[in-house]
């Protein structure tokens, strides 16, 4: 039986797309062993899928000046020494990594025992800790085509982000059974990532009047961010975080407004839903989700609302013409040919855990 460790974390777009993979693993036969970090919230994901979960210590890899910047470097250390230990018992024959600081240590030992390593970059440009592990991969996969320009040469390969089955299995009808929602009235799907934002929440919520009007709303916060003073507010249902609900909400819903994560704004593709991305400030952020945003715009797939410009007017006047003219924005998602990339992912990693037994050999 050929055995994979799936590592990432720290946020859901490094967890989920490792989620999407299980389903494929299984039927290939693949033993499943997952590395993540001690109190990380892809323990509790992981455990849900019922995989085998190991925990390291890590330390978040910072751009700014913090005091834990002195201390978190011997953390990572810690974490490479564990993570050699594991894979060393464990025996894998390769490693797919989904990045975020907890893969550090685990592509880093992985490469020290000579184990192959596939890695997965979601952003149009590379974040910091992919970047350090690059020397360390055998292949390199990504999701845009102005990505490939920033990998290294000779293992940049467009795969596309692995979408969950489950998401393309939506009921309409459940999700108008789950909500109560009228049938005659569009949804409005809101959401805020994985950890909620504070501005998108605020922002909808001001508006939630008019937008009552013409919108029933599902509105995923994030949590910690329920506002119980809207509890009984006809047409409107807001939730933490939403598991199994979520492929009938995405049936159920019209348009989708959402913020600019490479996961999220993939699923939102391959679902083919008509959108506006609120990407997170360049001044909270590398700008990740502006370049992504960016890229979904011009080619045809998105409406950009970029928080610096997010006001009571600019949300409703996106949301109105987004939905107006949402039969445009399907044709050209239609049109782009960019589908899940399980498949795609999946047969690299069976081409390069073969490669490996073949040099054994």
């Amino acid at each position: 039986m050929k055995k994979i460790v799936l590592t990432g974390g720290g946020t859901a777009g490094h967890v989920m797309p490792n989620i999407a993979l299980l389903p494929s693993l299984r039927e290939r036969g693949y033993d499943i062993l997952y590395i993540g970090s001690y109190r990380g919230m892809e323990k509790k994901l992981i455990e849900q899928e019922n995989i085998p979960y190991r925990g390291i210590d890590t330390g978040k890899l910072r751009r700014y000046f913090s005091v834990k910047n002195f201390g978190d470097p011997f953390r990572v250390v810690k974490g490479c020494a564990e993570a050699h230990r594991i894979l060393r018992k464990y025996r894998p024959d390769i490693v797919f990594s989904k990045g975020g600081f907890v893969s550090v240590p685990v592509v880093l030992a992985a490469h020290y025992l000579r184990i192959p390593v596939i890695i997965h970059e979601s952003d149009m440009t590379p974040g910091l800790a992919n970047k350090i592990c690059f020397r360390s991969a055998a292949k390199i996969c990504c999701n845009f085509p102005e990505t490939v320009k920033y990998l290294p040469q000779g293992k940049a390969v467009l795969t596309g982000s692995p979408i969950r089955k489950e998401l393309l299995a939506g009921s309409r009808e459940n999700g108008l059974k789950i909500t109560g929602f009228p049938d005659k009235k569009p949804v409005l799907l809101v959401i805020g990532g994985s950890l909620g934002s504070v501005t998108v929440n605020n922002a909808v919520r001001r508006c939630l009047p008019e937008l009552l009007k013409d919108f029933s709303i599902i509105h995923i916060c994030g949590k910690g961010n329920l506002d119980h003073d809207l509890d009984h507010t006809a047409g409107y249902l807001q939730y933490e975080f939403v598991a199994g609900e979520l492929k009938d909400f995405f049936a159920l819903s019209d348009i989708v407004l959402s913020r600019a994560g490479a996961n999220a704004i993939c699923e939102i593709l391959a679902l083919k839903k008509p959108n506006i991305l609120i990407p997170l400030s360049a001044a909270a952020s590398r700008g990740d989700q502006i370049l992504n945003a960016h890229s979904y715009e011009a080619q045809g797939f998105s409406c950009v609302l970029e928080e610096e410009k997010l006001t009571d007017e600019t949300l409703l006047s996106a949301v109105r013409s987004v939905f107006v003219n949402r039969s445009a924005y399907m044709e050209a998602m239609e049109k782009s040919g960019q589908k899940n990339g399980t498949a795609k992912i999946i047969d690299l990693i069976e081409q390069t855990a073969d490669g490996k037994k073949e040099a054994k050999a």
